[in-house]
């Protein structure tokens, strides 16, 4: 996919504030001493008093974002996943949560794609945290137009929802006149008979790639994006399950609480069959390139292909 155009889903949510503040005069950002690696410095740039800097304190910026909701406006609360997730988790529940305000939290740099931070910055259980919040939208986009589509529908949301974006640039693929973005449905990318693949984030372009490898072998694996973890789209998950049975789930997350353990939940209440689960698999990461840790933990497109033919041998 080399000469696929590739964009960091963080550039897509920077751009994507500034188109909205242009048609949205209550809609301000909150970031905690790191604009310019969120982006939400364009938005800076272009709408400075509607940008509050408040430092490197995520648990005060979540408490600031959720009084400025309760006087009508809609805060985009942005830092990186680990932090707006994970340090400020106890203000999200409480702060947010509990009052279901309408603030959104833009966070960035998940996952273990955040390369040579490391283990401490890369967040692999961000998802499974906000899961757990009643009433919290979660949103892992799959590319740059996902991710501007899901900024926009985030704002439209009444509510507080987890948006997740990614430090490294990944393949645009929804960049077609086909493409719609709802809340909670997911989309079928590929069809196919022998197995489901169903994956979130960065990991959609790869499980493309590795269903087609497994075309070359005689698997026909139906590939589905799922951008929004919570609310799931409980009906296509069973309906593919049935049409196929067996399915994968594919992300940069853990496989603890995630995408995998969201579908699980579904299928074994539902309609049970038999599920493989690749993701991190309850270990920390370390520093590296990107791609290359990407790889090691067996994210790679060449890594499913293989896990999924011997699932489903």
């Amino acid at each position: 996919m080399s000469d696929v155009k590739r964009i960091a889903t963080r550039e897509s949510y920077g751009k994507a504030l500034v188109e909205l503040g242009k048609l949205h005069e209550n809609l301000v950002v909150l970031d905690a001493d790191l604009a310019g690696a969120t982006k939400t410095a364009m938005f800076q740039k272009e709408f400075p008093e509607r940008h509050i800097d408040c430092g490197i304190a995520e648990g005060n910026m979540i408490g600031v974002a959720a009084g400025l909701a309760t006087t009508g406006k809609v805060p985009f609360a942005s830092s990186f996943a680990m932090f707006a997730a994970g340090r400020a988790f106890e203000q999200v529940r409480n702060s947010v949560g509990y009052p279901k305000l309408n603030v959104k939290i833009g966070a960035t740099h998940a996952g273990i794609s955040v390369g040579e931070d490391g283990a401490t910055h890369q967040c692999n259980e961000d998802i499974a945290l906000m899961r757990t919040i009643p009433g919290m939208v979660v949103i892992n986009p799959s590319d740059d137009v996902e991710a501007k589509a899901a900024v926009k529908a985030a704002y439209e949301h009444e509510g507080p929802v987890y948006l997740r974006f990614g430090r490294l640039a990944v393949p645009v693929i929804n960049d077609n006149p086909e493409y719609k973005f709802e809340l909670g449905k997911g989309i079928v990318l590929r069809e196919g008979t022998d197995v489901t693949i169903i994956a979130t984030g960065l990991e959609v372009s790869e499980s493309l790639e590795a269903a087609k490898k497994l075309e070359a072998d005689g698997i026909s694996a139906k590939v589905i994006n799922i951008h929004t973890i919570k609310p799931l789209d409980e009906k296509l998950v069973i309906e593919s399950a049935k049409e196929t049975g067996k399915v994968v789930t594919v992300e940069e997350h853990s496989v603890i609480g995630g995408l995998g353990s969201a579908v699980c939940d579904v299928l074994s209440e539902n309609y049970p069959v038999k599920v493989l689960k690749i993701g991190v698999n309850d270990v920390f990461g370390e520093s590296g390139p990107a791609l290359e840790l990407i790889k090691k933990y067996e994210l790679d497109a060449d890594s499913i292909y293989k896990k999924v033919k011997a699932f489903v041998s």
